[in-house]
């Protein structure tokens, strides 16, 4: 479809976080980002940039790559602002205009985003997890039964930060309270060749089905080596620093952790977990903990795939405040999907924050 768009306006925003998030570069207490709102054939479009560094490009980069392709579009038009825009280089600017004409043009063609990407089935809901964070055993077996009794059917449970004895006992607990949820773990790369070796031994006995980055994001022949025991192998981090063709060709992998943020927008994503099972892997769709446009896009990707596994779409609540109301609450352990034309629909929610 050919859109004529004629404009680009950026709108700062900072929203805080209900509780302090412990990322690779430090401990955040809020999130930072532009809505980025375009007009394309008597439709206006909101997308949303919000760089996470360490995923992401910065807040400054951001800023910075978002106003030259207002410059560009002004000139050239969307498409060549969009191409000029550099998915490895600035993912979180990219992701900001892609979303913003396609929610344009999704409601130009008046259906919901995940049919314009490409969805061809409806849907109503895409399974999700529920995190269980770097707690003692207690605190973990306490997580995990919540979120069981909340409906969820599968828990990733946060390891890397305690010893390896701790993690096996906070594990082996949480499947003990838990036997019929499905479990992964997500070691955000703390380990090393033989931690990793060991650690996905000892949890293939209790049934997690993969480890998310179990090693740095630079290994991709020790994530290929670690492949074909009982425990998947998941590469989240790795894919912003390798790209995914990289990771394909490395055979590094399982499965792909897809964060739309980070690869450069909701058709990128799509591409990339379309690859991946091209190449007989699986992908989950997952968020950097966005506000409302970018995390119901996230649930859009994941729709236009279904069925997928369950994905980290139950990001919400890391949110104490946020830009409209949620057009996809998290019932009984599934995202709903919105069927309203575009991303977040009308009526989707006056800003809260």
């Amino acid at each position: 479809m050919t859109a004529e768009c004629d404009r680009v306006d950026l709108e700062p925003f900072s929203l805080r976080l209900a509780r302090p998030l412990d990322t690779a570069r430090g401990t955040i207490d809020h999130r930072e980002g532009f809505l980025v709102r375009v007009a394309c054939d008597g439709e206006s479009g909101v997308g949303e940039a919000t760089p996470l560094p360490g995923w992401t490009e910065s807040l400054d980069d951001c800023e910075a790559a978002l106003e030259r392709a207002t410059e560009r579009a002004g000139s050239d038009g969307y498409e060549a602002a969009l191409d000029a825009l550099d998915a490895r280089e600035t993912p979180a600017a990219r992701h900001g205009l892609s979303l913003a004409l396609a929610d344009a043009r999704a409601r130009a063609t008046d259906e919901p985003l995940y049919r314009y990407l490409g969805g061809e089935a409806e849907v109503d809901a895409v399974p999700v997890n529920a995190t269980v964070g770097d707690g003692d055993v207690e605190t973990s077996v306490a997580d995990a039964e919540s979120a069981v009794d909340e409906g969820f059917d599968c828990l990733k449970v946060k390891v890397g930060a305690r010893s390896l004895t701790a993690d096996f006992d906070r594990v082996e607990a949480v499947r003990e309270a838990c036997p019929d949820a499905t479990l992964r773990a997500d070691a955000n790369g703390s380990w090393d060749r033989e931690t990793a070796r060991r650690a996905m031994g000892q949890f293939g006995g209790h049934g997690v089905e993969y480890v998310e980055q179990p090693l740095p994001t630079g290994d991709l022949t020790g994530h290929a080596d670690l492949r074909g025991g009982p425990v998947g192998v998941a590469l989240d981090e790795s894919l912003g620093e390798h790209g995914v063709d990289a990771v394909l060709a490395a055979g590094a992998a399982d499965v792909l952790v897809l964060k739309p943020m980070a690869l450069g927008g909701p058709d990128r994503a799509r591409d990339a977990a379309l690859r991946a099972r091209e190449a007989g892997l699986e992908a989950v769709v997952t968020t950097t903990i966005d506000a409302v446009y970018a995390r119901t896009a996230a649930v859009h990707v994941a729709a236009s795939l279904a069925p997928l596994p369950a994905c980290g779409l139950a990001t919400a609540d890391f949110l104490a405040e946020d830009l409209a109301s949620d057009p996809a609450p998290v019932v009984h352990g599934a995202v709903t999907v919105p069927e309203g034309k575009g991303n977040v629909p009308a009526g989707g929610g006056s800003s809260s924050a």
